[in-house]
């Protein structure tokens, strides 16, 4: 088995890219960073590879799908990036690099993967559970997450009759170097390992077309659902 994760040098991609490993994949990590790609290939030991790649450049995602090529059995989508602030007080170039790492990348890469794929291979996309309650202030990332669960949940029906299973993973908060979870209830944060086992979970058991990690996220998520749009929003904001 051999699976390819992007964002692999910190956070859940890096847990995700241990996971793998113990669980008998050789795993292709993929990040901008070689020097923390390099600390990951120590830790992951032999039989694994890593490629430097910024995918928010059209470079990085050439020579990223041009890997996928190879007999990929897993391919996880985690790379992505968020922008905090008003959307008309952040820079236009910071919201468009966002577009395209959470969402250009995506689609390449899944469409360079699944025109490969054979029965039985996966595709994780991970979004986020801001993809159903978007939050004021991270307007754009939240819109981009919803893309990636549609976009999900449509691959999902059009791959099941070939045997390839796609899901979207859906964190809430989870404590890594890049997400500040002050003020968060405690029982609503989760580490990177939790999400990476959720994961693994899923795709063992072919789960989807959308896995939300933690129950407690699972049931938050869905009372926001319940609830008014303009209520939700002014409570996340």
């Amino acid at each position: 088995m051999k699976a390819l994760v992007t964002g692999a040098s910190a956070g859940i991609g890096r847990a995700l890219a241990t996971a793998l490993a113990e669980a008998g994949y050789a795993v292709t990590a993929v990040a901008r960073r070689e020097d923390r790609l390099a600390g990951l290939m120590a830790d992951l030991g032999p039989g694994h590879d890593h490629l430097a790649a910024d995918l928010a450049t059209p470079e990085g995602l050439r020579v990223t799908a041009e890997r996928l090529t190879g007999p990929y059995t897993l391919l996880v989508n985690n790379a992505g990036l968020a922008v905090h602030g008003g959307f008309a007080e952040t820079s236009l170039e910071d919201s468009l690099a966002v577009m395209d790492l959470n969402c250009r990348a995506v689609v390449t890469l899944a469409h360079a993967f699944l025109a490969r794929a054979r029965p039985g291979a996966a595709l994780v996309n991970v979004s986020s559970t801001l993809g159903f309650t978007p939050k004021p202030g991270l307007g754009v990332y939240s819109a981009s997450k919803a893309f990636v669960t549609s976009f999900s949940e449509s691959l999902w029906h059009e791959q099941k009759a070939r045997g390839v299973h796609v899901l979207a993973l859906c964190p809430g908060v989870t404590t890594t170097e890049s997400q500040d979870a002050d003020g968060v209830p405690s029982f609503l944060v989760q580490t990177p390992e939790d999400v990476a086992a959720r994961a693994l979970r899923a795709v063992r058991r072919r789960e989807g077309p959308t896995v939300v990690s933690g129950r407690p996220n699972a049931v938050f998520t869905a009372a926001a659902g319940l609830l008014p749009r303009r209520t939700a929003v002014s409570l996340l904001g």
